[in-house]
Order: structure tokens, then sequence, then C-alpha cells
């Protein structure tokens, strides 16, 4: 009977260590107390044991089209002491340099850096050069950047209102896919030109893209049309145009994304140049 009094009289003074601490540090403070004093462990919650798996899994609820926050730029969300726009893309330009960091480098023409305008409010983000971006160091110039071309102005936009990149900065052999060396190599060149940019979105054309900024590896199919987040920006997955080249029954949907992109940014007063095109 004393020991089931002491368990009781423990229980208690951690009811109440627990209370104090939630108090003083909210819901994330209390649950790393409990976990500190062995009541819940790693892992597990009320008792049972999540596999580590099922919570590598686990993604957060989506945001609606319609209930999306786009909210202004602002000096917390970039890099301390980075420079903006143009200075900040020139600067990364040369940091670049004639790069070798992969073995992409061995087999381009020119270096793909990206186009447009360096306080664009909308980013658009392919996967990698293909063979007409390679023979003239500009990104997304052959049939299917025409096509992109044609989905921007009818957005109300035109290419030098926005800004286009790519993942890769060197066109793979045969347009074959990235190569996860590839994209590590490149990835940082994209932070960087994003965080130079801060965009009010970013639209991701194609799997590779969403999957390198989304780190989200679920079929594009299944994540286009969702707004989900990038570095705090709202960012929209949707079709890569040579998908749509490929399958034009993708082109209906994919328009209605780049539609709810308008929408999301009309609500905080940012408007197409050319809307009456939309």
């Amino acid at each position: 009977m004393a020991a089931e009094g002491d368990e009781r009289e423990a229980l208690r003074a951690l009811v109440g260590q627990l209370k104090t601490n939630l108090g003083a540090r909210g819901r994330s403070g209390l649950l790393g107390v409990a976990m500190r004093s062995g009541s819940i462990k790693s892992g597990t919650l009320g008792g049972s044991r999540a596999p580590r798996e099922e919570l590598a899994r686990a993604k957060p609820a989506l945001p609606h089209a319609a209930t999306l926050v786009v909210s202004a730029p602002t000096e917390e969300s970039a890099e301390t002491g980075a420079p903006r726009g143009a200075e900040g893309l020139k600067l990364l330009r040369d940091d670049i340099g004639d790069c070798q960091r992969c073995k992409l480098a061995g087999g381009r023409t020119n270096l793909v850096y990206g186009v447009g305008n360096p306080d664009a409010d909308i980013v658009f983000v392919g996967e990698a050069p293909g063979a007409d971006e390679d023979a003239r160091g500009e990104p997304f110039v052959g049939k299917a950047g025409q096509l992109l071309t044609k989905m921007i102005e009818a957005m109300g936009y035109r290419r030098e209102d926005v800004y286009i990149c790519n993942v890769l900065k060197c066109r793979p052999p045969g347009n074959r896919n990235p190569e996860p060396d590839e994209v590590a190599s490149c990835e940082p060149f994209l932070k960087r030109q994003l965080a130079a940019i801060r965009p009010r979105m970013i639209v991701a054309l194609g799997k590779f893209a969403v999957q390198c900024l989304l780190r989200d590896d679920a079929p594009i199919s299944r994540l286009r049309g969702n707004f989900r987040t990038y570095e705090g920006i709202p960012l929209m997955p949707t079709f890569h145009p040579a998908y749509l080249l490929r399958d034009p029954s993708k082109k209906k949907p994919a328009w209605e994304d780049l539609k709810s992109v308008n929408a999301a940014l009309a609500r905080v007063g940012v408007t197409p140049p050319n809307p009456a095109a939309t």
C-alpha cells in the first residue's frame, strides 16, 4: 500500500510539473518535459509506438486555394545580409562560374542559369535544360518552353514579368532524368536564386522540381492543384509543359492550377499587368 501511495504521489507531482510547464511553454514544452521525464518515450504517443517510417510519411494538411494566405516577403524570411534582386542573382551567377561541380559539366554547351524579372512575384521552376536550352543558354526555349510562354501569357504576364529557371543548370545527356548527385550539386544554387528573388509564389513544373523543393515523392498527379509552401512561400505544383505536349488532355487541369495562382495573388492585391488576357 505504501508503494502505491508513493506512486500516486509521484504521479501527482509529475502532473503538477507538466501543468506548470504547459503554462510557461505551451504544448510543445509539455511534450518535451513528458519525454524527458520518461512518461512518454521518443516515437510513442498515448502508450503506443508510432513506427519511425510512418512518422516520416506524415504530411501536413494542404491548404485549399480559397484559404491560402499569401503575404508580402519579409526581411525575416531572407538570408541575413544576402543581396536581393538583380544584385543577388548576379552575385550567385559569379559564384557558380564555369561550374565543374558534377559530371554534367563535361557534356554541356552552355550553363543555363535563369531569365526574367529579378523582382518577380512568380517564379516558374522546371527540372533541367533540354537540347535547345543547352544550345542557347536560356531555360524553356524549345517546344515545351513555347507552351510555357503561352501559359504565362494566358495568366496575363509576359516572360519578362516572371522569373524562369530549373533545378539543374546543365543538360543531362539524352534528356534523361536528373540523378540524385546532380540535384544535390545544383540545389543550393536554386535555393539562393529563390532567396534573392523572394517571390510571392512559386510554380513547380513537374515531379522533379516538386520533389526537390518539397521533399515529397508522391506522384505529380496527386500533388498538382494543391498549394504547399517552400521556405514560407506558397508553391503550386503542376504538370511540366513537356508532359502537356505528350498528353494534351492534362492542359485543362494545368490551367486550373494557374488560375488558382492568380486568384491567390489577387487576394493580396497582386494582379497581372495584362489582366485582359486571363
